[in-house]
């Protein structure tokens, strides 16, 4: 066979092959990183929408769990997998977005190392108290703790995480002086506000709602622009003080470079999969608000609107980068 042949068939055999990958992927495990430790809530959410789409693919999805550092560890891990559609990252708004105005430096750069892959859906943080707490609204706890400065103090999962800058924003844009109290971790911090060592908290919807529910903390305000399916009687902050409207949310994204059919195919699947009755109940259940999948160039915009945001809260509360 003459050269010309030669290149003739490579060109064809391999233009035979493009739209395999589309066809056959995945045509082998999946490996999906997280940030968080075995139990939490995302690690929950994360386990439930992999175990269907691996019965639906046929293949394996193994849940990678690499917490510490502020989501920087799990982060760091996702960004330097090979980008071959094999690897991917169950993101929250602490990697993606809030880091860049809390750290100095990051391992890893969140708007370059990685692409779109699918929103999940949002989380809104919830300002809760102890049921002692002599206050049922964001108003009469902004005057109490205006009546006594420095007497009330609220747990959060750590200064510089969303909780905490978020707890900061409120007091300042409330004017009033409490004793904020960082933990490591959001548990602690809950568990304490129920004892009574600490008399208000904030934190994700998903991480309150089991003691919502069974009355163990009385919820003040969600920072969402509108009222939360199952927390209907609770005000927004936004109904107190116009445009106040914070939210964490989950969401999936993969190494940059990582081939579009594998993300079309991840990203029409997970649409699927939260659309099952089934699926979307527990997804209220567990506080996240969604809408489906949506496109990847929609949660790229999206993530842009969300630097924005908090970007200008940092700005707001004079978070110095650490």
């Amino acid at each position: 066979m003459n050269r010309v042949a030669s290149s003739l068939l490579f060109f064809v055999l391999l233009a035979s092959q493009l739209p395999v990958f589309a066809q056959a992927w995945p045509s082998k495990p999946v490996r999906l990183v997280l940030s968080q430790p075995p139990g939490s809530s995302p690690d929950i959410l994360a386990r439930m929408l992999t175990d269907r789409l691996s019965r639906q693919w046929g293949q394996s999805i193994v849940v990678e769990n690499r917490p510490g550092g502020q989501n920087v560890v799990g982060a760091q891990v996702a960004a330097r997998a090979a980008p071959d559609g094999y690897t991917f990252y169950y993101a929250t708004t602490a990697a993606l977005v809030v880091n860049v105005y809390t750290f100095k430096a990051l391992p890893y750069d969140p708007r370059k190392d990685f692409v779109p892959v699918g929103m999940i859906g949002l989380s809104p943080f919830v300002l809760a108290v102890n049921p002692e707490l002599p206050v049922k609204t964001l108003t009469e706890l902004m005057a109490y703790a205006k009546a006594n400065p420095e007497k009330i103090s609220v747990a959060t999962e750590g200064t510089k995480t969303l909780s905490g800058l978020l707890t900061d924003m409120i007091a300042q844009t409330g004017g009033v002086k409490w004793v904020h109290v960082p933990y490591n971790g959001v548990q602690p911090g809950i568990l304490d506000t129920i004892a009574g060592r600490t008399q208000a908290t904030v934190q994700s919807s998903t991480a309150l709602s089991s003691h919502l529910k069974r009355g163990a903390l009385r919820p003040i305000a969600v920072s969402f622009p509108k009222r939360v399916t199952g927390l209907d009687q609770v005000p927004t902050l936004g109904e107190t003080w116009s445009g106040f409207q914070y939210a964490g949310w989950h969401a999936l994204v993969a190494p940059t470079g990582t081939p579009e059919e594998a993300i079309r195919r991840f990203n029409r699947d997970l649409d699927a999969v939260m659309k099952e009755p089934d699926v979307a109940a527990k997804l209220v259940e567990f506080g996240i608000i969604t809408e489906g999948a949506g496109t990847p160039a929609e949660l790229g915009e999206f993530l842009r609107g969300e630097h924005v945001r908090w970007a200008k809260l940092a700005k707001d509360i004079n978070v110095v980068p650490e």
